[in-house]
């Protein structure tokens, strides 16, 4: 009987990252005295009041993050700090995870947040955790971010596809003007701007945009490879080079064989490094306006050296 009640148990927790709760144990048919006495024996780990690791305390913060959120409540979510960190717009877990409720009390080691906002469109489930919707995520993160972090949050986003600009736009139509609420909806003012993959991209286009260069094309195919830019009417392709994109020999070989084959299609690469576009940026722009002067369409060929 006892082998028969923690494989039901077992089959609960695997779901919810080897976590129960005392009401579910209750529904299983346990009494008071049962949940007790695999305490005792440690069976179940005290995470929270009323909610259990079955078998071990869990090391993955995923274990910790949704025993959080089952401590709160039915309808509770991961929300703020924490609900960032699960959809990887910040790389730490807070000491105290925070979880949203419509209606909860505070609960030791945790910050619960009560929202009469929170509609069903602001929840969703990531990696079997519930939790606020990337859009909501974002406004209640936004004021904790810079600039820059909140751009690079939202390129990641919409470039996983967790994220749409429609969704904040339709989360921004449901919310009154705040300074939150105003920052984001500066950041989708430009809906034909693509995502980026790097905060080097972010900064190459308002470098382009400052120095008055043509309009570039982000992350495209063109003669069967992805370019960072694209200067798609020059023929013209520019890579963004960091130490940190390259990590050995077979991305070195893979890098001069694309450049090759841009080659062959009669476009050019010319390599940009952060070093050059941070601490020499009006030589970089003067460079580039030559070089998309002499490549324009219908241009003079330059004369051979």
């Amino acid at each position: 009987m006892s082998e028969t009640i923690d494989r039901a148990i077992a089959a609960i927790a695997g779901p919810q990252h080897g976590v129960v709760t005392h009401l579910q144990l209750l529904d299983l048919g346990l009494t008071e005295r049962m949940i007790w006495y695999r305490l005792k024996i440690g069976r179940l780990q005290r995470l929270h009041r009323g909610v259990y690791a079955v078998g071990h305390r869990p090391v993955s913060p995923h274990a910790h993050a949704i025993a959080a959120v089952l401590a709160c409540g039915p309808g509770a979510v991961l929300s703020h700090s924490s609900a960032a960190t699960l959809w990887a717009i910040t790389k730490h877990w807070s000491p105290r995870h925070e979880v949203t409720t419509r209606s909860g009390r505070a609960r030791h080691r945790l910050r619960v947040h009560r929202s009469r906002t929170l509609t069903p469109r602001d929840r969703t489930v990531h990696f079997a955790i519930p939790v606020t919707s990337p859009a909501r995520t974002l406004l209640d993160n936004t004021n904790g971010l810079t600039d820059r972090e909140l751009t690079r949050a939202i390129s990641e986003l919409r470039h996983t596809r967790y994220l749409s600009l429609a969704d904040l736009d339709e989360l921004l139509d449901r919310h009154p003007p705040s300074r939150a609420t105003n920052r984001l909806r500066e950041q989708i003012t430009h809906p034909e701007r693509p995502p980026t993959r790097s905060g080097f991209e972010d900064d190459f286009l308002p470098f382009a945009e400052r120095y008055g260069l043509p309009k570039p094309e982000i992350n495209t195919r063109v003669a069967g490879h992805e370019a960072d830019v694209l200067f798609r009417a020059h023929k013209l392709v520019v890579e963004l080079d960091g130490w940190e994109f390259h990590s050995g020999r077979n991305e070195f070989e893979h890098d001069r064989d694309r450049d090759a084959d841009l080659l062959a299609a009669g476009i050019a690469t010319l390599r940009v490094t952060r070093e050059r576009l941070d601490h020499t940026p009006d030589r970089e722009a003067d460079r580039l306006h030559t070089i998309l002067a002499r490549r324009a369409p219908n241009a003079d060929e330059p004369p051979a050296a």
